[in-house]
């Protein structure tokens, strides 16, 4: 069977879910309220939590809690509930706040998170049949490009505030894993003088207190050259710099949209495949299933039909022991 025709369909049938937006968080102190999409299966109970972060682009709506249907739909289908919320920083609020963090609001991004847990039961009880389903005690964050960044952060990653020099932890305990798709990497050297000079936030990225487990997924063609003059590797440096249990999914040919997983058909997927991205459902639902699930063969059964042989979407390489090693 040839890459091209592949099907990455996980074993057994997805159930149906059901999906509401938006449901609004009075925010005092937000320049908007926290509006969030929640996703989340029918059937079932004590059902792990996935909080996605969007990323930027030109595109309006899939900077929002509109947009990564690719992901929010599958991951939902197959057991998990899944949270988007709409940072400050999305298109559709095109805000000009005047924030320390803008326009990228990192800091808000991650404290968006936070919020969304804080605040569970109020999510819980906006999402018909859900209250009393949930297991809060397996919480993962997953993000694209910004939202990886978001992401990293909320798993233990560092920087420092550029406007006073303090360095910024916004870690969550109760996140206890995560996946980082097409995530910035390094600062210093690695990052063009366009980042240093307009998103120094990005400049000082330490990865060296990440510690929770996470998935990386980069693609060998990503080289995303007006953020980082490393080249594609750049992409991998959360599993190459940050210490514990880490899993790294190299994707072959694969560029910035990671096959399109920020929404369907979309003009700014510049690598549009839809077998890649039935391989990104596939890979991150099984990785998180086997890391909430100790001993569940998820993560190890997609990692041998996905990855080994001539036909392998991309090559998967892992660090510490336990449940992200395949």
């Amino acid at each position: 069977m040839s890459a091209s025709t592949r099907t990455a369909e996980a074993p057994g049938t997805p159930v149906p879910a059901l999906s509401i937006a938006p449901v609004v968080l009075p925010t005092p102190g937000r320049a908007v309220d926290l509006r969030v999409r929640v996703s989340a299966p029918t059937t079932g109970a004590d059902l792990p939590v996935i909080l996605l972060s969007h990323g930027q682009g030109f595109s309006h709506h899939l900077s929002s809690l509109d947009g990564y249907a690719p992901l929010a739909q599958y991951w939902a289908a197959h057991g998990f509930v899944v949270v988007q919320p709409t940072h400050l920083s999305s298109r559709t609020l095109d805000l000009a706040t005047g924030a320390p963090d803008a326009p990228m609001h990192w800091r808000s991004r991650a404290e968006d998170m936070t919020l969304i847990l804080d605040r569970f039961d109020e999510i819980e009880a906006a999402v018909p049949g859900l209250a009393g389903r949930v297991d809060r005690g397996r919480v993962a964050v997953a993000g694209h490009s910004m939202g990886g960044h978001t992401a990293s952060l909320l798993l233990g990653a560092r920087l420092t505030d550029p406007l006073d020099g303090a360095e910024v932890d916004l870690a969550d305990p109760r996140i206890g894993a995560g996946v980082l798709l097409a995530a910035p990497g390094r600062g210093g050297d690695a990052v063009t003088s366009f980042v240093a000079e307009n998103y120094a936030f990005l400049s000082t990225t330490d990865f060296s207190t990440m510690t929770a487990p996470a998935l990386v997924v980069a693609g060998d063609k990503d080289a995303s050259e007006h953020l980082a003059v490393a080249g594609p590797q750049w992409h991998a440096d959360p599993f190459h710099l940050a210490p514990g249990r880490k899993a790294l999914l190299t994707l072959f040919g694969a560029e910035h949209g990671l096959g399109g997983v920020s929404g369907y058909d979309v003009a700014e997927t510049t690598d549009e495949s839809p077998e890649r991205v039935s391989a990104v459902q596939r890979l991150t639902s099984a990785y998180l299933r086997t890391e909430f699930y100790p001993g569940d063969p998820a993560w190890r059964d997609a990692c041998a039909e996905l990855t080994v042989g001539p036909d392998a979407v991309g090559r998967v390489e892992a660090k510490g022991d336990g449940a992200g090693t395949p």
